[in-house]
């Protein structure tokens, strides 16, 4: 997965708003719980790591076709775009994913795996644990461990033939304390090396060279708590100055979502004083947020649902107090548990965050599945955007960079910088451009409607169910044909247009 698109021409759609189709939609992803905390602290006095003979252990259930590698090395691309949260059921989505407060340590010998070791810890996903990287392989490992406390998760590299890689599992073993999980990176893609290795009690086999998602992907897969509830997928929406419309542009794409995708939706007005959603819904606006980051702790199922503004069927929304009376105080942990809270509560949860930079804000940038900068054509806005960019892909390593939408393109009268200019010198192609259409957006705002109600068959109608899709990943539903039949996807469709005649 690059962390970047290169910086490279691209053309104008002949349309009035510009697609990104560095897109394929995925398969629903599953529901992924949080992670029980663990301790690294010392256990005295030390207790062997059971480690069981292949006499003592149990039989292990047959692999049929299994590979060693753990599946990761073909479908990693696919395994960690972050995606979609179906249901309770399944395996976690590695865009979900979190690792607990744990201490790792990693003995490699190969310089390719240091690296990787190295930018697997600077991952989001890894931002609570704390990752230690040494040279050396079991070996060194050994000699650690014969004065120090063993951590929760240690990962080891032996390059060396399967016979000495078990010989010395085994010294490992006799030094490691009760309960710390052990990952093994090896040469040899081997079925038998694998099951012998699992008799043992080790937790993982990987086989070299590795990438830092697999780390992550073997690393997640230890602390996952399949009991816990599911966690969506946030999509957190920021403009790159005031007046970019990037509120407009959030809570018409979750709409989008909602009604012509038909994804449960939650909309979290991060804006407390100034906020629109409200607004924008023609909802009385409840305090809903405000009251959650003010007992973040309390939360529950109940006590959410009674926070939540219910808009439509599959869309709910938690309002901003919208109000001056109180000088919002609020602290960044208190921001990442709740927006952690509401994540529990559908497949997609969109962030519409204000125009501001504090400790918190850079935090729900860092820690969002998917980032969309909205910004208008000009100077200011492309010297923010590149600055928001720029520091998203440095927190985010191992993610896609975030999406760039272009919005209010084409006022008359006012320069403008060209797409494909402002595009290439951000190093992003613009996922959308929406033109500048006062009539229709001014008579939806004082409506109180949304852009598909109040204009269903416009272009800018057009442009938010395109971006739904985008950042949903999901194709828009099939309809019925004029016989009953499974007929083609909906006049919007994103891949329709694709084969589209002209």
């Amino acid at each position: 997965m690059s962390s970047a698109f290169a910086p490279t021409p691209f053309d104008v759609s002949d349309d009035e708003f510009d697609l990104d189709m560095d897109f394929a939609p995925v398969a629903a992803g599953a529901p992924v719980g949080a992670f029980p905390d663990e301790s690294g602290g010392d256990i005295n006095p030390r207790e062997p790591l059971q480690f069981t003979s292949p006499a003592e252990a149990a039989p292990v259930p047959a692999l049929s076709g299994f590979n060693p590698v753990g599946e990761l090395v073909a479908g990693a691309t696919a395994a960690f775009s972050p995606p979609v949260a179906a249901g309770p059921a399944g395996s976690p989505g590695i865009g979900e994913m979190s690792v607990p407060r744990i201490a790792i340590h990693v003995f490699a010998e190969r310089q390719d795996t240091l690296a990787a070791a190295e930018r697997a810890g600077q991952d989001r996903r890894l931002s609570r644990a704390t990752t230690q990287i040494r040279i050396g392989g079991v070996a060194a490992a050994v000699e650690a461990y014969q004065h120090e406390p063993t951590p929760p998760l240690i990962i080891v590299e032996c390059l060396t033939d399967p016979d000495t890689l078990l010989h010395e599992v085994d010294l490992l073993a006799q030094v490691c304390d009760a309960g710390t999980k052990v990952v093994v990176i090896g040469a040899t893609n081997d079925i038998l090396l694998f099951r012998e290795l699992m008799r043992r009690g080790v937790s993982e086999y990987l086989v070299a060279p590795v990438q830092p998602l697999q780390l992550i992907s073997a690393i997640g897969g230890l602390f996952t708590d399949p009991a816990q509830p599911f966690i969506g997928r946030s999509i957190a929406f920021v403009g790159a100055r005031g007046g970019t419309g990037a509120s407009t542009v959030a809570h018409n794409t979750a709409y989008a979502m909602s009604e012509r995708i038909g994804a449960n939706t939650v909309i979290v007005d991060f804006d407390l004083p100034f906020g629109t959603a409200g607004l924008d819904f023609n909802q009385d606006p409840l305090s809903g947020v405000a009251d959650a980051l003010s007992q973040p702790d309390r939360l529950d199922s109940v006590l959410l649902d009674r926070m939540m503004v219910r808009c439509t069927d599959k869309l709910s929304l938690f309002a901003a107090p919208a109000t001056l009376d109180t000088d919002w105080d609020i602290t960044p942990e208190a921001f990442e548990e709740v927006t952690t809270r509401i994540r529990s509560t559908a497949p997609f949860v969109v962030l519409d965050l204000p125009h501001l930079w504090s400790g918190w804000m850079r935090r729900s940038l860092i820690a969002a599945d998917e980032v969309v900068v909205v910004a208008t054509p000009d100077l200011a806005s492309l010297r923010n955007a590149k600055n928001m960019i720029d520091l998203i892909r440095s927190g985010r390593p191992n993610d896609a960079p975030p999406r760039l939408v272009l919005n209010q393109v084409g006022v008359p009268g006012r320069p403008e910088i060209p797409a494909k200019e402002f595009g290439a010198a951000l190093g992003v192609h613009p996922s959308l451009i929406i033109a500048f259409d006062p009539k229709t957006f001014g008579a939806a705002a004082n409506n109180g409607q949304m852009i598909l109600d109040a204009g269903g068959k416009s272009k800018s109608a057009e442009a938010f169910q395109t971006l739904a899709q985008i950042v949903s990943r999901r194709e828009l539903p099939l309809v019925a044909g004029p016989k009953g039949k499974a007929g083609a996807a909906r006049s919007g469709s994103l891949f329709g247009k694709m084969f589209k005649k002209r």
